[in-house]
């Protein structure tokens, strides 16, 4: 995927001169007739979104994304309760605005001049493009001339079809797609990756996000340039809720939220790399379940499957793996850190992982309290691979740059400075592998968002074979059912007469059987 930029500067000028212009237009304190009073008198902001790994998820009865959290801090400003609706695809989000069921989209929307032409388009907080993909090992489209409709398809209300028909208009007259009205965007990069379908359009962080799951899902070429990603609400002349989004996203931007967001879910997108994804993804199959129950019973605050990337970073899951600097084990640990945390055998799994638990999480209790909670994790893990000393220096770099020493996303930046001697000579602890510790963290976060999406995956496609299954199971007892209730009772008569309503008995009644039996078998005519 391209690198994402955003100007938080010039967000915050705009927004600032368009909430001032907007200003006189804000009525929602004291006034009813508006639609942030509206929202405010129902005390509940009504979102509709898709489910995506960026936008919405759910999984153990816990919610995440980018515009779940962001919804969530705009209801919490607006003092209301937060009302998300799931949706299909991208045409129901737009019925549900057209119906007033929804006040606002959150889903990762793409503003395009037809769009904003019939909604109110909202502050743009991130950007990607449009990208046609297909599946390693098919053909590879060079351009779009002579696609059809047979090979490229669409989700309903997918923004690409508007770019396309320019590109038809303009320079490719030959090229046709289709629309699957029954399937989301999601669903056919799946059909794509599966080989069941040729091409579709994507966008490219969702795109980045879905090959950490499906590595064989490829780019073919790119479709648009950087598009603005923004919410959506109906068009109307009162600005009310145009004008508190402004002053929300302003006073995000200014106090570090939005970026923080913006490092947690798009910060580590790049640097696919197709070999070491598989790889991975074969290893969940057939090592992770050996070791999995040692990974969740001693992952304690953190995450399991944190503990499993971090593992897998550092070993591979080769509980006999060493390093020619001596550090041994599943968690790679020093022979003076296994002695500190009471450990007899490095190259024991279920020591390795309890030590190397406990020794990420003092780290964590280290980290100064200003870090956000979601964010210590990272510095921690910076301190376990360089040395808390040394993440002490990055934090202190980023405060001579004028940069946030307790943001991720300024901190990571300066870790390769600390191996350049012009920086680390400044100092307090000198050189360390500043770019050894920024590729540890992010790709422990790219083997996260990989083992999370795979296992959730597996989940669904489990869920799914069993209802499947217990379908198929009530169709053929159906079947058999409405079989049996439409033969006739004659039918169900035995070829030599109607069976004793009485057991058998031994002794008489018994021979009384079987001389009735034998009589009818004599008498029977023969064939």
């Amino acid at each position: 995927m391209k690198k994402l930029k955003i100007n938080y500067l010039l967000i915050g000028i705009v927004t600032l001169l368009l909430a001032v212009a907007l200003w006189p237009s804000i009525p929602w304190f004291g006034k009813t007739d508006n639609r942030i009073a509206a929202i405010q008198s129902r005390g509940v902001l009504r979102v509709s979104t898709v489910v995506t790994p960026l936008t919405y998820n759910r999984q153990d009865d816990k919610v995440w994304g980018l515009d779940y959290e962001l919804a969530s801090a705009f209801a919490d400003y607006l003092g209301v309760k937060l009302q998300v609706t799931v949706r299909q695809n991208i045409n129901q989000l737009f019925d549900d605005l057209d119906s007033q069921r929804a006040d606002i989209l959150a889903a990762g929307l793409v503003s395009n001049s037809q769009r904003s032409q019939n909604y109110q388009a909202g502050p743009t907080y991130y950007s990607v493009s449009q990208q046609l993909v297909y599946r390693m090992g098919k053909p590879r489209p060079r351009t779009l001339a002579g696609l059809t409709e047979a090979q490229l398809t669409l989700a309903p209300g997918h923004v690409a079809a508007d770019d396309l028909l320019n590109l038809k208009a303009k320079k490719y007259p030959d090229l046709n797609w289709k629309v699957d009205d029954k399937r989301n965007s999601g669903e056919l990069l799946q059909q794509v990756a599966q080989g069941n379908l040729d091409y579709t359009i994507a966008d490219s962080v969702a795109i980045s996000l879905f090959q950490r799951v499906h590595p064989q899902l490829a780019v073919a070429l790119d479709i648009t340039d950087e598009q603005p990603v923004t919410w959506f609400s109906q068009r109307s002349s009162d600005n009310s809720l145009s004008a508190a989004l402004l002053d929300f996203f302003n006073r995000i931007n200014e106090d570090g939220t939005l970026a923080r967001l913006e490092e947690k879910y798009l910060g580590h997108g790049e640097g696919f790399d197709y070999v070491d994804t598989r790889t991975f993804l074969r290893a969940i199959d057939n090592i992770l379940p050996e070791l999995q129950p040692l990974f969740e019973k001693y992952s304690g605050e953190i995450d399991w499957r944190l503990l499993a990337a971090i593992s897998w970073q550092e070993s591979h899951w080769d509980t006999q793996a060493t390093s020619p600097t001596g550090v041994r084990g599943l968690m790679m640990l020093t022979r003076n850190t296994a002695q500190s945390l009471g450990l007899t055998d490095r190259l024991d799994a279920e020591q390795s992982i309890s030590g190397g638990a406990r020794y990420l999480q003092e780290m964590m209790a280290k980290v100064p309290q200003s870090v956000p909670e979601e964010e210590r994790i990272w510095f921690a893990l910076t301190a376990y691979n360089i040395g808390y000393a040394h993440m002490l220096d990055a934090r202190a770099l980023t405060a001579k740059q004028k940069g946030n020493p307790d943001s991720w996303a300024d901190v990571k930046q300066r870790l390769p400075l600390l191996s350049q001697k012009p920086w680390y000579s400044k100092t307090t602890y000198g050189y360390a592998r500043g770019h050894e510790a920024y590729a540890y963290v992010e790709n422990i976060r790219k083997y996260q968002i990989s083992l999370m999406g795979y296992l959730q995956e597996k989940e669904k496609q489990a869920a799914k074979a069993q209802a499947e299954a217990k379908s198929q199971a009530e169709a053929e007892l159906s079947t058999m059912q409405a079989s049996l209730a439409a033969t006739p009772l004659s039918s169900f008569i035995p070829l030599y007469g109607q069976l004793p309503l009485t057991p058998f008995f031994r002794g008489d009644a018994g021979e009384k059987n079987r001389s009735a039996e034998q009589s009818i078998l004599v008498q029977a005519p023969l064939q």
